[in-house]
């Protein structure tokens, strides 16, 4: 197994950089999503943003995968290819992932969008959704080990009637888009590697209203649904350990 990248102090202002932007880029998109809109159109808006900034979107062409950007709407739980076809309606939820490539640093992030009038069961699964990152972010600190993230947020997102994607998980970040180590949204208790300052990752639960499993379209090989059709949700941040805690480095609305 890979080691799990200690960065330097000069190293962790780059990707602290590199998050900033891709906070901006959600920022930037917000007044876009709206009724109407295709997501292809919110990709161009947002590779333009990017690259505009002197950045280059980390997902064209990783993987082989087309866009700038995810967007997973409603039953799509994560890598949901931008389409000119897909257009934005009344009542839809939706996820915008991006990530950022400046002067070589990552920076990894994502959240719900809602359309118009949602329905009371959807608020409540992003809300749900929402806090079960913030519980999560609260277990980061030197000394800790990484399943104690996983075991909070299943036991509050059980506790309210969901289930937390397994198939799927948070991860290392910074230097490459994906490092060790390998970030669970459900895990045992005091289990996993131990947290230590300078250590970069992403913590990004994903919610289901229905069931936990996820089917991958065979037609793109990439876009992941819900198995059941119900609801996702998902929130993403790219964290820091620090010496005596956590930085979230995508948060630029100074939330926490």
């Amino acid at each position: 197994m890979e080691k799990i990248i200690i960065k330097t102090p000069e190293q962790i202002e780059g990707i602290r950089k590199s998050c900033k932007l891709a906070g901006q880029t959600l920022e930037y998109i917000a007044p876009f999503v709206k009724e109407g809109a295709s997501t292809g159109l919110l990709d161009q808006k947002i590779e333009a943003f990017i690259r505009e900034n002197g950045a280059i979107p980390a997902t064209m062409g990783y993987g082989g995968f087309p866009k700038s950007c995810c967007i997973s709407p409603n039953e799509v739980v994560c890598h949901g290819i931008p389409s000119e076809k897909t257009i934005l309606k009344n009542g839809d939820i939706l996820n915008i992932d991006v990530t950022t490539i400046l002067n070589g640093f990552y920076g990894d992030t994502s959240k719900m969008f809602t359309i118009g009038e949602v329905s009371p069961a959807a608020l409540d699964l992003i809300e749900v959704t929402k806090h079960s990152l913030d519980l999560g972010i609260q277990q980061v600190k030197p000394g800790n080990q990484f399943g104690n993230i996983g075991f909070a947020i299943s036991k509050y997102v059980k506790s309210n009637g969901y289930s937390v994607v397994y198939e799927f998980c948070g991860h290392g970040v910074g230097i490459q888009f994906h490092e060790e180590p390998q970030i669970d949204h459900s895990s045992r208790r005091n289990s996993g590697p131990y947290m230590k300052p300078g250590m970069t990752f992403t913590i990004e639960p994903m919610i289901n209203q229905g069931k936990p499993g996820t089917v991958v379209d065979k037609s793109d090989k990439w876009t992941a649904r819900t198995v059941d059709k119900k609801l996702s949700a998902q929130f993403e941040h790219t964290i820091l350990v620090t010496e005596n805690g956590f930085e979230v480095l995508t948060d630029i609305s100074e939330e926490y």
